[in-house]
């Protein structure tokens, strides 16, 4: 496939992205042949959603895509959004803003970042882009970020930075489940199961939204807790299509050891797919060893969902290497 180009334009966002839509269609699933899968009788195909765009990757553009028409429509042109310090969120924000001209603007979690903003710049490859791209950061404590959904927060933000969109951290809202509505299409049908890494809850409840007759949704948390049940309720149409799968987080977000390294480095080398440590890895991690464990049938057909991410690895191998652990090597 070959990847999409946004550029800049005059036209408006909708026009833009009812392109895009149609040029996704063609988003291609690669199938995966190991030992494990050719052993236990699976189809396994991964849908590549990180070949989308480069910068606004997987399912990130689909969570933006009808937030940003929303914006247009109600006549707002400045974007505002939270997100922790290697947040791939933050990343594709600040990149859409600049290409379809939006002001944007990041909360950040950390005021620590913000006391050195050139030092932390120059070590943080995340931050440095959306700094770049024009985005506009406030540092602000980890107390002050727990309160950044109360009506207190979001009023003295808008006394100090006017009016702006809000879009929720890590992009989930109902306009982010209708974009991710649209991550499977009709050639998805055949599959039993789809599979996708689940941080805020956004992408599965599009995927469990528009999932075909017979299909198991199986979501792979990438962190602890029991709360996205809930989310995903709120924003899911159907009960009974779907699961949580909690025992591949590895011990929380942005949690890793060895041995997802290893399995992340050895997938690329046996595929040429790469693989995030936060989301896609756990997750492909998880089926893999589900496939062991003959936790699916013989002859059962699993599409797994590539989400991107894939910017967030540079920040992930600094922290590996201060911590003398083994790199991502893509």
């Amino acid at each position: 496939m070959n990847k999409i180009s946004i550029t800049p334009t005059k036209k408006t966002i909708g026009a833009s992205l009812d392109i895009y839509k149609r040029m996704m269609e063609e988003c291609r699933n690669e199938r995966i042949v190991t030992k494990s899968t050719e052993e236990a009788g699976i189809i396994l195909d991964i849908k590549r959603e990180d070949e989308i765009h480069p910068y606004i990757s997987g399912n990130k553009y689909r969570k933006l895509k009808y937030n940003l028409i929303e914006a247009k429509a109600k006549g707002n042109n400045t974007l505002l959004s939270f997100g922790g310090a290697y947040s791939n969120h933050i990343s594709a924000l600040s990149y859409a803003g600049k290409k379809f001209d939006f002001e944007t603007i990041g909360v950040i979690r950390g005021e620590e970042l913000g006391t050195a903003l050139g030092e932390t710049l120059k070590n943080n490859q995340t931050l440095k882009f959306a700094h770049e791209n024009g985005m506009r950061l406030k540092f602000i404590s980890r107390a002050q970020y727990r309160l950044k959904e109360s009506v207190e927060f979001i009023a003295d933000l808008r006394d100090e930075f006017g009016d702006f969109f809000l879009i929720p951290e890590g992009g989930t809202n109902s306009f982010a489940v209708k974009g991710c509505e649209e991550i499977l299409t009709p050639k998805d049908r055949d599959y039993d199961f789809i599979c996708v890494s689940v941080g805020t809850g956004g992408t599965i409840s599009g995927l469990i939204n528009s999932a075909f007759d017979g299909q198991k949704i199986l979501g792979f948390q990438s962190l602890k807790g029991d709360f996205l049940e809930d989310e995903i309720r709120k924003y899911s149409t159907e009960n009974n299509n779907w699961s949580l799968i909690n025992d591949y987080h590895f011990g929380g977000y942005a949690k890793i050891n060895k041995n997802l390294i290893s399995f992340i480095n050895e997938f690329y080398q046996q595929t040429t797919i790469p693989l995030d440590p936060v989301y896609t890895g756990k997750m492909m991690f998880g089926i893999m060893d589900l496939i062991k464990k003959n936790y699916f049938k013989r002859n059962s057909k699993i599409l797994a969902v590539h989400t991107g991410g894939l910017q967030g690895i540079a920040g992930m191998n600094q922290r590996l290497l201060k911590m003398k652990l083994p790199v991502i090597c893509l």
